[in-house]
């Protein structure tokens, strides 16, 4: 009891070590322009319509539907306040309020149809929950000068932000523990063969190695890259790796902010001073006060342990509901699943009235955009979704309906198979966390490779 004791001494000692604020200035003010940004990208190419404002229907997330419709005014509100903040933030001008502003803005953006959910922006969104609670404007920040704030922050700080990013890798490496990723370089191998036109590479991407050399290396990548960056000997070599890999990622595939948001995101690991040796002599930091006992250590230290639970055990629960999550779904996100899964899917309702036995088909371009109708028409929450919608509206005209749905599923390669089973009324299932059972069992069969890398 005394050892455990004097460990949590020191452990306590070590987080509340003084550290230079420094380097979580940079990574403040990377988060900032983040948002700018994304703000600017969705405004330059006219995302904002496609994204809010032409589908007659929003997805909604489980437990969220209480958010207000994204009505035109609230959404370029949000936007236009993500991007202001995200400037203050940036700059370290009045911080408190503008983080807290610009997480509350994305977060509305993020939450306001599923089909534009990315991992990316959900790591974006936990960033910004801990920037909220960090000090990241103690320097390089209109706030330090005007308030006269010590460029120190406790150890904790950092660790916080290095957990974050690193659970977000290992997991994304433990995911790519399959066969389809490691024996059948799926989804890799369609992804690749359909870039052929690349400048340079071109016609490498059509070889069938490629895409396996691609698929292990992407794997040892996500699983070790965090371990390489906490140590000093290799962290140079590891960002190295870290960018080479995601400017390489950038080239080949459209993921918009994601490797600037990871690149920006792995600064967390280096040195606490790293950049006055870059800034000259007079960005050096005064010395550190000692360090000082909070009364407020074990509220906090509770809070970050159930941090730390929270994203141990988020991405472990599609395990719970057995099957390959990857075709069910459940459990799918926010487990950082990245790039796991090569999905196209054709849905068509058919809606029985219960009075007369009259059947007529939806069509679900009825109520979504394009780029709607290729997200949901995989994902099984969000067919359930459509179907109630469907319920609904002739419920409004005094009908009594059952609605089915006829499904058709490729995944990885594999030939189309049924994702629902069409005997069951959609209408009458009600969504939650439990085991779906009108779900149907995966495929069986392995991926195929493309008839023109298999010939070679």
């Amino acid at each position: 009891m005394t050892d455990a004791r004097a460990r949590l001494a020191r452990l306590r000692a070590a987080a509340e070590v003084p550290t230079d604020a420094a380097a979580l200035a940079i990574f403040r003010i990377v988060l900032g322009s983040i948002g700018v940004v994304s703000v600017a990208r969705i405004y330059a190419y006219g995302w904002a319509d496609e994204l809010f404002f032409r589908s007659r229907f929003q997805f909604r997330y489980f437990g969220f539907g209480w958010l207000p419709e994204p009505t035109p005014a609230r959404v370029h509100a949000a936007l236009i306040t993500a991007a202001v903040c995200g400037a203050l933030v940036a700059t370290g001008t009045f911080y408190r309020v503008a983080i807290i502003g610009y997480a509350l803005a994305f977060a509305f953006i993020e939450l306001v149809d599923v089909t534009n959910y990315l991992n990316h922006y959900y790591l974006l969104s936990w960033l910004l929950v801990l920037a909220a609670i960090l000090p990241l404007h103690r320097a390089y920040s209109v706030d330090a000068r005007r308030l006269g704030l010590s460029p120190y922050l406790p150890a904790w700080c950092t660790w916080a932000l290095r957990f974050q990013v690193g659970i977000v890798y290992f997991y994304a490496g433990l995911a790519k523990f399959n066969t389809d990723w490691l024996l059948h370089a799926q989804p890799l191998q369609i992804w690749l063969s359909s870039r052929t036109e690349t400048p340079l590479i071109g016609p490498l991407l059509d070889q069938l190695w490629v895409a396996y050399f691609m698929s292990w290396a992407g794997f040892l990548y996500d699983t070790s890259i965090a371990f390489f960056l906490l140590a000093g000997r290799t962290r140079p070599f590891a960002f190295a790796a870290v960018v080479a890999f995601h400017v390489a990622t950038r080239a080949l595939f459209p993921i918009g902010m994601f490797p600037f948001i990871m690149v920006g995101s792995a600064l967390v690991f280096f040195s606490p001073s790293w950049p006055r040796r870059w800034l000259g002599p007079r960005s050096v930091a005064p010395r550190p006060p000692p360090a000082r006992s909070s009364r407020w250590f074990e509220a906090g230290a509770t809070v970050f342990g159930l941090f730390v639970l929270f994203h141990v055990a988020m991405p472990l629960r599609c395990h719970l509901y057995g099957g390959n999550v990857a075709w069910h779904e459940q459990g799918m996100r926010f487990s950082w699943r990245v790039m796991l899964r090569e999905k196209n899917g054709a849905v068509t309702y058919r809606v029985r009235d219960l009075d007369t036995g009259k059947l007529t088909e939806v069509n679900p371009r009825k109520y979504l955009t394009d780029r709607q109708a290729r997200e949901f028409s995989s994902q099984p929450d969000l067919i359930l979704q459509l179907a109630h919608r469907i319920a609904a509206d002739r419920r409004l005209l005094g009908e009594r309906v059952a609605v089915h749905a006829d499904t058709r599923v490729s995944w990885n390669g594999r030939p189309g198979a049924p994702l629902i089973d069409p005997e069951v009324d959609l209408a009458q299932v009600v969504d939650g966390v439990a085991r779906a059972s009108w779900i149907l069992p995966a495929p069986t069969q392995q991926p195929a490779r493309l008839s023109r890398v298999a010939s070679r």
